[in-house]
């Protein structure tokens, strides 16, 4: 009882210190924003553009898709450039080209070497030169840079409406003709993309580095990575092999730990009685199965869009779904059918953990669902109508697009959402109220799984501290509270504290154990979790101590992983304890190829981007995805299957499982991911990494470099993976479906060893002689 005493003790001062320090850099992160201007101007006082303009274009931005066209400072879709890497190298260029044409009368590539440097040292002066007075809120440029500025817009005024000369380059870009079909919108929309540039480019007054921390790399004016990147790094990777050490330390020199207990006779859990609302649940998870096959389907269009950009084999799709709302669609749905499988676990287990049904719980139930239902399909139909330009801006951001990948729905149904969670918790803490009242040694585990659900309903409510034209940087640091936080903070949580309340009610792993690992594991994830937000800020307009903690602290997120897969292992071993756990065979394996995915996706390719020197090349390029499709597929959406898995045993005791399907369905998913990865991801995202240490961000994120014929080919190989993919999730339906509609069986079993009468045996088992 005293060591659960220091381990709580632990976790709190765990979470308040994190809390503290996110909390005292989220002051830094407001204080230190780059400027917005309140106009910018020629020394000879023509106002070129104003605040409103830049707050006005980022509406525009976030109307049509936003983070999901292209991206800005790093964060959002990878087929169209990053519109502010983009913009400061047509702007240079620009500017070049006007000095060598005006003063050598020929182009800048045409120059001998020693006007070139000249020129290229002029230019790093004007576009590192700050020019903004904080005092009347001015931005002064001179006449030429104010000649590139509006040759530059020019550029992107055709390229965001129907240039015809700019067609082959949106197809390129999977840009749909006429995005911003209103050329006003348009303008606004180039005065936004130029404050980005020039926040990459502006010296962060007495730092030497842009507001952006030199990001991105643009060798013509001088962006390279600084020293305190350079130094952060090191001792990331310092912190991570320290970390690593210490548990490998912790593991083999801690004392041994008491034995497990003997395996029960029978699944404790066949004891369990469905209550009406844990009945109600089973609608959730054939809703998490359909919405997974939206998602794959849609995820399969977003990725031939980068092959043929319009067109769907031949078929003009892109005039009906954009690639914006694809993208969209299939981020947007990633998230609920995830959400939806951890809010369905919940309701399920909390009358189990309870010990009672609460009056009215089925009717919350049946109630949150249908609220779920209409915040979806809502939201979906909003962000089409957002793309296609069909709302006024400030309506847009209500009820169609936020702009802002992960939380892209309106804030209309982002509020309703909310309301979704605080309902959900609600139906939880009165459900879980009697565990919590008694005080045996499961109360401690009960404990961690209350606490994980309050974080839940009440962490996505951050992701409301921000409106439609709140600066960009504060902007991306709430986001990323719920991206990071919510999502892959405080979920693990709860899958942990929930796979432990299941083991020990399987009477496989004792209460105090399983309370002990919970908890450790815990303070072990949060110690680094929480701080460690800070990983995706390094350039978002951030100081450089954000940096220094996002570094420090996110490289220790690999230490926890490795100690989910030691405990995956001892999982894998408890099927084979006794006869009747290998009824949860298959959620057990999923469970494990979750631990891998942790491992791979989260651990290794998390910290292949994570240090800033690695990102700092690295950010928005496709190794990005890499680590967004093995961590939130191989991690959340693997252990949300397997959570649908579990109940469909309980909900389904006696229904016949296709062990041949399901068998399948886990060997198509995880190896099609894989393939996905190892075949077109990971080359492309390696092929563009070269390209950007050596060439700049701007040439790997282009169209000349992305459009070549064996990147081209990567992308198609992509195929190959998502087919086995597709194929996976095709099984795994087929499986959900046959349990629904084959007839039920029940075998008897041998009388167990120390007699007594036989066993009725779950139809799984039973059906090993008929199926698989």
């Amino acid at each position: 009882m005293h060591s659960l005493r220091r381990l709580w003790l632990a976790l709190a001062a765990v979470i308040t210190a994190g809390f503290l320090i996110l909390g005292f850099m989220g002051r830094e992160v407001y204080r230190q924003a780059p400027p917005i201007p309140e106009r910018v101007v020629t020394p000879a006082g023509e106002v070129l553009l104003t605040k409103d303009d830049i707050l006005d274009g980022q509406l525009v931005y976030q109307s049509i898709g936003g983070q999901q066209v292209g991206s800005v400072w790093g964060h959002g879709a990878y087929q169209a450039p990053d519109w502010s890497a983009d913009w400061l190298h047509r702007e240079a260029e620009a500017l070049l080209a006007l000095w060598s044409q005006r003063e050598h009368g020929a182009s800048f590539a045409a120059l001998p070497e020693e006007a070139q440097a000249a020129l290229t040292a002029r230019l790093k002066r004007a576009m590192r030169g700050n020019g903004y007075d904080p005092a009347t809120g001015t931005l002064t440029i001179s006449e030429d840079r104010a000649r590139a500025v509006a040759e530059t817009a020019a550029h992107y005024r055709g390229l965001f409406g129907d240039e015809p000369g700019l067609t082959a380059l949106r197809e390129s870009y999977a840009l749909h003709t006429g995005a911003v079909p209103d050329e006003g919108r348009r303008d606004k929309l180039t005065a936004f993309f130029f404050w980005t540039s020039w926040a990459c480019a502006a010296e962060r007054p007495g730092t030497g580095a842009s507001y952006t921390n030199n990001w991105p790399h643009e060798p013509l004016i001088g962006n390279v990575p600084t020293t305190a990147n350079v130094i952060w790094s090191v001792v990331s990777v310092v912190l991570l092999l320290a970390g690593i050490g210490a548990l490998v330390w912790y593991h083999a020199f801690r004392r041994g730990e008491e034995p497990d207990p003997a395996a029960p006779a029978r699944d404790p859990l066949s004891g369990w009685t469905l209550t009406p609302s844990m009945r109600a649940v089973g609608k959730y998870c054939v809703v998490v199965v359909a919405l997974l096959v939206l998602q794959v389907g849609l995820g399969a269009l977003t990725a031939h869009y980068t092959v043929e950009g319009h067109e769907f084999f031949g078929v003009p799709l892109a005039d009906y779904l954009p690639y914006a709302v694809t993208r969209t669609w299939h981020v947007q749905l990633g998230v609920f059918w995830i959400a939806t499988a951890f809010l369905a676990a919940g309701l399920f287990l909390a009358p189990a953990v309870g010990g009672r049904e609460p009056r009215g719980q089925r009717l919350g139930v049946n109630v949150l669902f249908g609220a779920l239902v209409l915040v979806v399909f809502g939201s979906l139909a909003g962000e089409w109508l957002s793309v296609k330009q069909r709302f006024a801006l400030e309506t847009s951001f209500w009820f169609g697009h936020q702009g802002y990948e992960y939380v892209d729905l309106g804030r209309a149904y982002q509020i309703a959402l909310f309301g979704g969670l605080v309902l959900w918790l609600v139906l939880m803490l009165r459900a879980l109220w009697p565990a919590l009242a008694r005080r045996d040694l499961g109360r401690h585990i009960v404990l961690l799984f209350t606490g994980s659900t309050v974080a839940i309903g009440l962490f996505y409510g951050v992701g409301l501290f921000y409106g439609a034209k709140t600066h960009l940087s504060v902007m991306e640091y709430w986001r990323w509270w719920v991206v990071h936080l919510w999502v892959e903070g405080f979920m693990e949580v709860f899958a942990t504290a929930a796979i432990a309340f299941l083991f020990t009610r399987f009477g496989l792993v004792r209460a105090d154990s399983a309370a002990r690992a919970a908890l450790l594991s815990t303070s072990i994830f949060l110690v680094s979790g929480i701080p460690g937000t800070f990983h995706h800020l390094y350039f978002s307009g951030t100081p450089v101590s954000a940096m220094a903690v996002g570094a420090s602290f996110s490289a220790l997120e690999v230490v926890p992983l490795v100690l989910v897969g030691v405990e995956a292992y001892g999982t894998w071993k408890m099927q084979h304890r006794t006869g009747w756990m290998q009824a949860y065979a298959w959620p057990i394996k999923f469970f494990v190829a979750v631990a891998f995915w942790n491992f791979v996706g989260a651990g290794l390719f998390g910290f292949l981007i994570n240090p800033p020197l690695a990102l700092y090349y690295m950010q928005g390029l496709n190794t990005t995805p890499v680590h967004a499709h093995a961590a939130l597929f191989g991690v959340y959406g693997l252990l949300s299957l397997g959570l649908v898995l579990v109940m469909l045993r309980r909900l389904r005791p006696d229904a016949v499982w296709n062990e041949a399907r399901l068998r399948f369905a886990f060997w198509g998913m995880n190896g099609g991911l894989g393939l996905m990865i190892v075949l077109s991801l990971l080359p492309i995202g390696l092929a563009q990494a070269w390209a950007s240490v050596e060439h700049g961000l701007w040439y790997a994120r282009s169209a000349d470099f992305l459009q070549q014929p064996v990147l081209e080919g990567l992308r198609w190989m992509r195929m190959v993976g998502d087919t086995l993919f597709i194929a996976g999730v095709a099984a795994f339906v087929a499986f959900v479906a046959g349990i629904f509609t084959r007839r039920p069986a029940v075998a008897v079993a041998a009388p167990p060893a120390g007699g007594g009468e036989p066993e009725a045996v779950p139809a799984a088992l039973a059906s090993r002689a008929q199926v698989g």
